[in-house]
């Protein structure tokens, strides 16, 4: 939402559509997860009186809308894109199917995932969680507003001092906010590591697929950063001048 309320601002949005589509043009497969605070949260649903099913669901449309407006501004700097949802929305966007979504990466495309899992009392951190763990991803960059991981909200503390690598076990015995303790669990449990970083940072995200260091790395040893993001992943990929089908 920008510098705005509430909403979708279009400044902000296009940016994060030349950060994406200058990641996507080196190769790396993309695949992108939204949250949808800026139009509704479901855990707003209690204090409106709402039920925290309906709620979650209203949330989980929210992502939708931001997923379209995403998906339309890349297209606009002409990124070839599919949106997946986790709801049937047949007019707007195909239903998630892992072996889709693969399909779609190995063609250059960038996928967005929309409407979290699905299900209700899951956070969107959570669907991202597990989508990177279905597509057999290389690591999850989580986009935030700070430049990673710091010993206190470096918002309200100014004396907090950023981590630039820990440990899923440090962040747990420090009970350290990187994300809800079910996304971060399963990132744990499949080894797939996590980079906090500041996404409103122009260059950030390509600094990150360069292989520098950028933000908080969250990983199962210290000193593993050379296994999360290196030069053969990238190789791997096909080239985006790939003439791509219309399945």
């Amino acid at each position: 939402m920008g510098q705005q309320q509430y909403g979708i601002d279009a400044t902000r949005l296009m940016q994060y559509a030349e950060e994406i589509k200058s990641a996507a043009a080196t190769g790396t497969q993309v695949a992108v997860v939204i949250g949808g605070g800026n139009i509704f949260r479901g855990v707003q649903a209690a204090a409106l009186g709402l039920d925290r099913v309906q709620g979650d669901y209203m949330g989980m449309l929210a992502t939708v809308i931001n997923s379209m407006a995403l998906q339309s501004a890349l297209e606009k700097l002409e990124v070839s894109t599919r949106l997946l949802s986790g709801l049937t929305i047949q007019r707007v966007c195909e239903p998630y199917i892992r072996r889709r979504a693969v399909r779609h990466l190995e063609k250059g495309r960038v996928v967005i995932f929309g409407a979290g899992i699905g299900s209700p009392y899951f956070t969107t951190d959570s669907a991202a969680s597990l989508r990177a763990i279905e597509i057999e991803a290389d690591v999850v960059l989580k986009g935030t507003r700070v430049d990673g991981i710091y010993t206190a909200d470096p918002e309200k503390d100014p004396s907090a001092v950023r981590y630039p690598e820990i440990t899923f076990e440090e962040v747990i015995e420090k009970n350290l906010n990187v994300m809800d303790m079910t996304a971060f669990t399963l990132c744990k449990e499949n080894n797939l590591p996590i980079i906090v970083f500041d996404m409103n940072q122009e260059g950030n995200l390509q600094r990150l697929i360069d292989g520098e260091t950028v933000g908080t790395l969250v990983t199962m040893n210290e000193g593993s950063k050379a296994d999360v993001l290196d030069s053969k992943h990238s190789s791997l990929q096909p080239s985006l001048d790939t003439p791509a089908s219309h399945e």
